[in-house]
């Protein structure tokens, strides 16, 4: 039995789609159980407000949080989305719609992200733990959910960039999607170690990223696109049908 034939076809395109449908799950789940608690805090949030804030006597560590949770908002993530855009496309023309699509999709994911923080109106941990600027509400958090999804689109056009040309080793391209992973992890850490978000906030924009992103793949062609002037025969496991 071949390993490649239309199940296993099938499985790869359901895959996303499951996980995407956990994701949403278990983001609404966490948002069914904040809200029916008032947005009190869990005791995973105040066990990791209070391991935060006995560990900021390193000046170097706090800086370092700082420049880390700096990066996860203002116009970085959407310059992220921006080069994502311009890595997917194959030419010109196809790289400033895949620019602008990148950036309404991150848009869009912040319009009901922000949709949520009014439904959910989780207070934040209280202002004497902060050692940065916030405001507005907790829940999901924004600089959490904001550096995932265009770590999300980075890797997404690093992937669709590396279809169409070999500029960039495997292996240099595995490190880069890991490199830009824990780029989003450190940013939503560094949102509980400075004391403006609850974990369970930090928990819930990686998952609300998860499900945006996940939904996303769903506009996406399966198939790759091919450079400019190159048949699809070209790259066909199989030979077209002789005529004859």
């Amino acid at each position: 039995m071949s390993l490649t034939g239309p199940p296993a076809r099938r499985a790869v395109r359901t895959a996303p789609l499951i996980v995407t449908t956990l994701c949403a799950g278990a983001f609404a789940l966490l948002a069914v159980l904040i809200t029916s608690r008032g947005g009190a805090p869990f005791p995973l949030d105040t066990d990791a407000l209070d391991w935060s804030v006995g560990h900021r006597s390193s000046p170097a560590a706090v800086t370092a949080a700082r420049a880390v949770t700096a990066s996860g908002t203002g116009p970085y993530p959407y310059l992220c989305a921006v080069v994502a855009g311009l890595l997917a496309g194959r030419d010109a023309r196809h790289r400033l719609v895949a620019a602008a699509g990148a950036l309404v999709f991150l848009l869009a994911g912040q319009a009901a992200r922000y949709g949520l923080l009014a439904a959910v109106a989780r207070p934040r941990p209280p202002m004497a733990d902060w050692l940065t600027h916030a405001s507005g509400f907790a829940f999901p958090s924004g600089h959490t959910t904001t550096s995932a999804l265009a770590a999300g689109l980075l890797i997404w056009g690093l992937l669709r960039f590396t279809r169409v040309s070999e500029a960039i080793p495997g292996r240099l391209r595995g490190a880069l999607i890991a490199l830009l992973v824990c780029w989003a992890v450190a940013v939503g850490l560094s949102r509980i170690y400075l004391g403006v978000h609850w974990a369970t906030d930090v928990v819930g924009g990686w998952l609300y990223a998860a499900t945006w992103l996940g939904l996303g793949t769903s506009f996406v062609p399966a198939r790759s696109h091919l450079p400019a002037g190159r048949s699809h025969h070209e790259h066909s496991p199989h030979p077209p049908p002789d005529d004859r």
